[in-house]
């Protein structure tokens, strides 16, 4: 990690924490759960698995971004429009009816996941930011691929099934992104503190990679929840 930061050491803090957190990325962005939502190739059943796993991961971190909204590192990075857990319980309520909560869990990967963000997003910092980076800022930029895919595959009425990618509060994501990049660069972290924190980018990158994949068995070759038997 820290070869990765130091072949970027003349960029800010922003540039360096993307090269760092590139490899995991990519990784985590061509699973095979992924390419296969985009191409199309799953039920809706297919697709509401994804929001229910998302319903259970920004239920614990957005339960730390409260936590961390008074913070002086982190806080001004909470910001309310970014909020997504209305809107899953919008797209779930639609995808799966209103007794969905009753009804889901959580997957082993998606736990191991939530336990990962109450380890270290209510107490360090960093550590939030560096979830937070890798969530919201994956949500406003490949996010619109997904939703234009889903959109398209699944033929929803407009407004519905994919509010999760939809940021009705934020005029510009262009202009947004460019912010955000501006705050992580004015961050006051040393070196090592750098690395840690894109440490744990990548460690989030994984954790997400782990959620795909336990998807795609869930999801193939007939839809089903999480934790059921196949066939």
């Amino acid at each position: 990690m820290t070869d990765t930061l130091d072949a970027a050491a003349d960029a800010g803090i922003a540039a360096r924490l993307r090269a760092a957190t590139d490899a995991a990325h990519q990784a985590a962005e061509s699973t095979t759960y992924v390419t296969d939502l985009i191409a199309g190739k799953f039920a809706v059943e297919g697709y509401a698995l994804l929001v229910t796993q998302h319903y259970f991961i920004y239920e614990v971190l957005e339960e730390a971004a409260g936590a961390m909204r008074d913070d002086p590192v982190a806080g001004p990075f909470v910001a309310d429009e970014l909020t997504r857990l209305p809107v899953l319980v919008e797209d779930l309520d639609y995808l799966r009816g209103p007794g969905w909560r009753e009804e889901s869990a959580a997957g082993a990967a998606t736990e191991a996941y939530r336990q990962r963000l109450r380890e270290v997003c209510f107490t360090w910092p960093a550590g939030f930011i560096a979830h937070h980076y890798t969530r919201y800022l994956g949500d406003l930029s490949g996010g619109a691929v997904v939703a234009k895919a889903i959109r398209e595959t699944y033929e929803f009425p407009a407004g519905r099934g994919t509010r999760f990618y939809e940021f009705d509060r934020i005029p510009s994501r262009g202009r947004f992104k460019r912010e955000y990049r501006e705050r992580l660069d004015a961050l006051p972290l040393t070196p090592e503190e750098l690395d840690r924190m894109a440490g744990e980018a990548v460690v989030a990158f994984d954790l997400n990679r782990a959620v795909f994949a336990e998807l795609a068995q869930a999801a193939r070759p007939y839809p089903r929840r999480l934790g059921e038997p196949a066939g």
